[in-house]
């Protein structure tokens, strides 16, 4: 392998801004915000979901009004390229 190509590989924590859950772990990925965790200080990189509020993982689902969607797609699109 070549020599200082790779990037540094360092202990990052990310946040889960949905359920405010943070996971310790090994990253190249960096951040300009830091938090202090077991008396340590680490880079921080906060994300949408993981697997603490992920639907899959937790099983909460969340219902969307899909029904009202289609409805309006068929009113907008009503006659449109179907035979005259």
């Amino acid at each position: 392998m070549k020599t200082d190509i790779h990037p540094e590989y360092h202990a990052v924590v990310f946040r889960d801004l949905g359920s405010g859950e943070t996971f310790l772990t090994r990253s190249t990925a960096t951040s300009d915000k830091t938090i202090e965790l077991d008396g340590a200080e680490y880079p921080v990189i906060d994300v949408e979901i993981s697997s603490a509020s992920h639907p899959f993982y937790t099983g909460k689902q969340r219902i969307l009004d899909s029904a009202g969607r289609v409805e309006k797609f068929n009113q907008r699109f009503k006659g449109f390229g179907g035979a005259k």
